[in-house]
This record gives structure tokens, sequence and C-alpha cells, in this order.
């Protein structure tokens, strides 16, 4: 057989034609890189490698203002070796023996909810991912908003954030992201073809069909290749060139945040996914970690800090915060610092703070790693009033965002917007955190939910680059604090 010989030249360009042809290909997983099983009390799975996991107990404790279970925990035994784990809110799988697992929901959060978000028809639904390898294929998904990891509120995984008249809860089992109206730009998180923009759905994706859609004039739903479907709701607008039937790539722009339809008047982003559960049947599909990673993959922070998620107590009484979930690529995190927002400090990652006035607080925590490198993150705090139902001594809060929040230069300006809950009374103040004098604003107190001049909106620039730490802040007619928190990054 003739050998054939390339010019060196010719193989060069072939090597580096196959490197970018593999660098940049299509990933189109369709089969998730983890086992989803749900359990009662005593039942075991045994997952396709062989790994024995068996659910041992469940506790669900209520809270004392709306009976809410805001940390249901499992223990599960996995080839003889046990662990516990706490139910969604901002947790990652765990790692034990040869898997990694994690308990995205339990029997008790249907139970209380108004809604079977779920579709758990067991006590408790664990996922099983192989000890090593990502939670969900790399280059698959990413993250859906250009914007800063924990740049304003968030609701996630199972927070309970409001009361409903029938006693039961509204926990959100989906992931809303604060952001600014009309700014913040929404993207796809996958590839995936849109079936259902606004009232237009695609054909064969109608609820009558057996789907999870539920068009509405606000809301995007896409379907990507491992046929779960993504609900993005509470669009300002759409892209133009977004309808039934287009196909988008990862990361194409599909609109712009916003506070339509039922977004209860905050501006934010509410995603969803959908997918088939162990029952049969579409329940939602907790995207955390698939958040966590395609961010980082994005990104690449060197740090993360995590407070998150909030609380919510009576007037008196103290809860325990938590900083142990924030992460640094450095491996260590060697000094928790909290500031609170009476002026007190602690440090470690697990303090206890007593809170003995009613009222909405954004607590800080700074995390720095063994590099000395920094991040922050705020957590909320909702102390309601004693006496009385939990509704009428809810305290008012302030939602704030700013755009950007990514590459803010020295000498550009930084739009800010926020809005006051549950008053109308006062004005807000801001402190931007360089030393300029503080500015007020009046927002309309979520008077009329989808009023488009609802925020308050204010710019401000900072002449320096450095990091700053912006305050806001509301008192209504009984002289309850409602405040929020921002952290600006400002380069040079």
């Amino acid at each position: 057989m003739k050998k054939i010989v390339l010019p060196l030249s010719l193989l060069c360009v072939l090597i580096l034609i196959f490197v970018f042809a593999q660098k940049n290909k299509q990933v189109k997983e369709t089969v998730p890189p983890f086992e989803t099983f749900d359990l009662n009390i005593g039942e075991s799975f045994k997952t396709g490698k062989g790994t024995k996991i068996t659910l041992v107990s469940v506790q669900e404790p209520a809270g004392k203002v709306w009976s809410e279970i805001s940390r249901a925990e499992v223990t599960v035994s996995v080839d003889g070796e046990e662990i516990s784990l706490v139910a969604g809110m901002y947790r990652l799988p765990q790692t034990i023996g040869s898997v990694q697992v994690d308990c995205p929901v339990t029997g008790g959060l249907r139970d209380t909810s108004h809604i079977d978000h779920w579709a758990l028809e067991k006590d408790a639904r664990i996922r099983a991912w192989p000890k090593e390898g990502p939670w969900i294929a790399e280059e698959s998904f990413g993250y859906p908003l250009k914007q800063r990891w924990f740049a304003s509120h968030t609701a996630f995984s199972n927070e309970p954030v409001a009361g409903r008249p029938n006693g039961k809860l509204y926990y959100h089992a989906g992931m809303d992201f604060g952001g600014c109206e009309a700014l913040t730009e929404v993207v796809a998180a996958t590839d995936a073809i849109v079936v259902s923009a606004g009232e237009k759905i695609l054909p064969g994706h109608e609820p009558i069909t057996g789907s999870p859609v539920k068009p509405r004039y606000d809301v995007l739903y896409l379907l990507d290749s491992r046929g779960w479907y993504y609900r993005y709701s509470h669009f300002h607008s759409f892209d133009p060139g977004i309808q039934a039937g287009s196909k988008v790539k990862i990361g194409q722009r599909l609109g712009l945040v916003g506070k339509e339809g039922g977004s209860g008047g905050w501006t934010h982003l509410h995603f969803e996914i959908k997918s088939r559960q162990p029952s049969g049947r579409w329940g939602t599909e907790d995207s955390y970690a698939f958040l966590w990673q395609g961010y980082r993959k994005l990104y690449g922070p060197e740090i993360l800090a995590v407070a998150r998620p909030g609380h919510m107590i009576f007037e008196g009484e103290s809860v325990t915060h938590d900083g142990s979930r924030s992460w640094s690529k450095a491996g260590d995190i060697t000094k928790f610092e909290w500031r609170f927002s009476d002026g007190t400090t602690a440090s470690g990652p697990s303090p206890e703070k007593t809170y003995p006035s009613p009222g909405s607080y954004r607590e800080t925590l700074i995390v720095t790693d063994s590099n000395g490198i920094s991040d922050v993150n705020f957590v909320r705090v909702k102390v309601f009033s004693k006496g009385g139902v939990a509704e009428d001594s809810a305290p008012p809060r302030v939602h704030a965002t700013y755009h950007p929040t990514l590459k803010i230069k020295a000498g550009e300006p930084v739009t800010f917007k926020c809005r006051a809950f549950g008053t109308t009374h006062g004005e807000e103040t801001w402190d931007f955190g360089d030393g300029s004098p503080t500015v007020t604003t009046k927002s309309d107190g979520n008077a009329e939910q989808l009023n488009p001049d609802g925020y308050a909106v204010v710019e401000h620039t900072y002449e320096k680059p450095g990091e700053y730490f912006v305050h806001v802040f509301r008192k209504d007619e009984r002289g309850r604090h409602a405040e929020d928190r921002l952290f600006v990054r400002v380069d040079g």
C-alpha cells in the first residue's frame, strides 16, 4: 500500500480544523447523567452501576410563621454508609461512596403546597450521579441571564414565599432571578426549540396533548434534546425573532426581564424545568446544580459566597445564618465575615442573630479564601410582628436591582431601580457606598403591580474602580424597616 505523506503545513491546518470542530460541536445530551427515583421510608433503589440507596428517615419541622417547611432533611444509606441531605434550598449534590446524591423534594412540601409542582408520590425524591463527572453535560447548559450570580434577590428550590387563604403555602419550586426591568437580558440556557411564545403554541405541544405548556402573553416555553420543557416567565419583551418554532442556541438572547403576568410586581425571571418524573407525570426538575455548573463554566469565578436561603421569624426570635456552602476554586474559605443591619458583626460560617424588631433586613456575608480573594452575598431576614395572622403582620419589603452588573467601568453611569412592597408610606433612601451624598426616591409601593413606572429609577456614576456596597431602605407608617443591598464591582 502506498504511503500518503501530507505536507506539514496541511497537516497543521487539518489538526486545527479538527480541534476547532470538537470545541464548537453542538452538544445534544438526550439522557441526563443522573438517575432519579422516589422512595418511601425503608425502600431502596439500585443504580445502574449497582449502588444500593435506601431512604432511612425524613425530618420536616414546621416553622412558626406559616407552619412552613424551610428545612426538610432526609437520611439516606448508600451501600450501608449514611448521609443527611437537605431538600432543595440552594443545595448541591454531595459525594458519598461511589455516587453523588441530592434530594430535590420531600412529601411534606407536596402536602402543604397549594400546587403539586413536583409530581412526587412517595416520601422523598433522590437523584444520583457517578462519583466523578458533571451534574449536566458540559457545554449543554449555561445561565439564563447576562448578570452576576446573585446580583439581586432570588427565590430558589422550594423557598416558602407566601401563605395561601386555604392554609396551604406557596413554595417556589422553580428559580426566580431578580433583574433590572427592560435592561437585563434573558438568554437561552440550552440549545432548544421554542414551542410556545406568548399565546402562540407549536402544534403538538398544546395542553390538551398532555404537555406541561401553559401559554401566557409574557411566557416562553423551550424544549431541549433531553425532552425537558423550560419555562421563562415575566418578560418585558421578547426579541423580534423569537416565535413558536424558532430554534435557539445556548446563550442566544430571548428578550428582556420584566414583571408581567403573575409576577407579584417584582422584576424577575422565573426559570423552571419540567421533566418526566418517576411517577410518570411532569414535575419540576431542580436546576440549582445545573445553573451553578453553567455559571462557573461561563464566567469562571474564583470564589462564590452563598448566604441564602432567607429566613422568616417573629420579632424577638433568632436565626442561625449559614455561609458554609460558599465555594472557592482554591479549595478553602479561610474567613467568614458577617455585617448585620444593626451595625454589629460576627465571624465564622454559622453565627446566630436575634431580631428584636419587625422588618425586612438584608444581611451581608463576605468570604475570603486562602489566596486572599473575596466575594459577597446578602440574605434576607423577614421579621413578622407578633399577633394576628401572618399576612397582616408581614413586614414591608424593598427590591433593588442595577444594570449592568458585569464589566462596569469607572466613569460610566449605572442604572439603579427599586420598589417598595407592603407600604406606600415614605420614600427610599439610597447610599451608593462611595461617600457621595444619599439620594431619595419614591416608588409606588406596588400599588399597581404591572405599573410600568412602579420602580423608582436613579443613575449613579462611580468615578474610581473598586467594590461598593449599596444600601437602600424605607420605613412604613408603623416605623418598620425595609431594606435591600447590592454589591457593585467597578473595573478600571
